[in-house]
């Protein structure tokens, strides 16, 4: 379960000819949908693996966002002008760093925690507790770090929670904005930095290949945040857009079979930017077609930690499972959480703790 294998596919060119038409720049979370199937998606994954439990806890959690997202009240929306102001500047229009966000997200977040079952862990009901009856300038400040992807102040056991209040609070105003736009143009489109999502700013979760019609097999990386999907060519690096030096590692299925082509057929892939360092994590839905990209990363944390040994750093991130040192104080663990590095000793956030990740295994 834990052996490596690299391979090299299709240059940027080659794909570019094959696809034919003109590729969607974005492709739009469906509020009736969303996370109904990420939902399903962690319960199919959490069948017979070693984080089953925690899997099983996102999966609950999937479940009351979705609920949630279902009945979300109106929200402070940017006017035009702002909207304009952003296409101008190719800036992202709800960046969620600076984005003001209307207090209407905590009520909601607290709704949403009380939606969890009663069955959960003694722990994970603690924890949930503690969110609930928390004061709101505590509910903003945990907000701020993890929208800025630091750790200093960052509750890590907490964080899982919030941020499941976060993305829905996100993917609401995104199509909120949307649908007010309809008939002025579309107030989304690329921006300066396409590395991060076009609409709120926040790095991608993973990456995912289409598998129908005119979109079989282009790459969209998803926004870990309001789960916007933007369109990157693959063979690309994710993080300093080379297209060069870049190679893919897969977990094979036995430990015995080294180099047996495993790696180019896998659902889940590793691209590694040899330019840079980083990795982004990509799953084909043509090889599965029930991947979902939060989902599917959570179940996937061995091949993390298989090529982060190697020195890599992940350009994307899981608001579900931050790496990071709750008493550290150093800028260094700062950037650990934000690009999801998993070091040695480092805690793994989550309000139910999933067990230690899998061992990779000889190699």
């Amino acid at each position: 379960m834990g052996a490596t294998a690299t391979v090299r596919v299709m240059s940027p060119e080659e794909i570019a000819a094959r696809s034919g038409g003109e590729t969607p720049y974005l492709l739009w979370p469906e509020r009736g949908t969303h996370f109904a199937e990420r939902e399903m998606r962690l319960r199919q994954l959490a069948a017979n693996h070693p984080m089953r439990e925690f899997l099983l806890f996102a999966a609950d959690l999937a479940s009351a966002q979705q609920a949630q997202l279902a009945a979300y009240p109106a929200v402070a929306l940017p006017d035009h002008e702002a909207l304009d102001r952003a296409a101008s500047r190719l800036a992202p229009p709800l960046a969620a760093i600076d984005f003001p966000r209307d207090p209407a997200w905590r009520s909601e977040l607290r709704a949403l925690l009380a939606r969890l079952p009663d069955s959960l862990p003694p722990a994970a009901r603690d924890t949930i507790g503690r969110v609930a009856r928390a004061e709101d300038s505590w509910l903003e400040t945990q907000a701020d770090c993890l929208l800025a992807g630091v750790t200093r102040g960052l509750d890590l056991a907490a964080a899982p929670l919030v941020a499941a209040g976060l993305q829905v609070y996100f993917t609401h105003l995104l199509l909120s904005v949307q649908a007010s736009a309809i008939g002025r143009g579309q107030p989304f489109g690329r921006i300066e930095d396409e590395t991060v999502c076009p609409a709120c700013a926040s790095k991608p979760v993973a990456s995912v290949t289409r598998n129908a019609g005119d979109l079989l097999g282009q790459r969209y990386l998803g926004c870990s945040l309001c789960g916007l999907q933007w369109h990157m060519v693959r063979i690309k690096c994710a993080h300093c857009l080379s297209t060069q030096a870049i190679t893919y590692q897969s977990l094979q299925r036995a430990a015995d079979e080294p180099d047996t082509g495993a790696a180019a057929s896998a659902v889940a892939q590793a691209e590694v930017c040899d330019s840079c360092g980083h990795y982004l994590k990509i799953f084909h839905s043509d090889r599965d077609p029930h991947v979902d990209a939060a989902a599917d990363d959570l179940a996937t944390v061995t091949l993390d930690l298989l090529v982060s040994e190697s020195g890599a750093r992940r350009h994307g991130v899981n608001l579900m499972l931050l790496f990071g040192e709750p008493d550290s104080q150093t800028d260094d663990s700062a950037d650990d959480a934000a690009e999801g590095h998993p070091r040695a000793g480092t805690e793994i956030s989550a309000a139910v703790r999933p067990p230690n990740p899998p061992d990779p295994g000889p190699r």
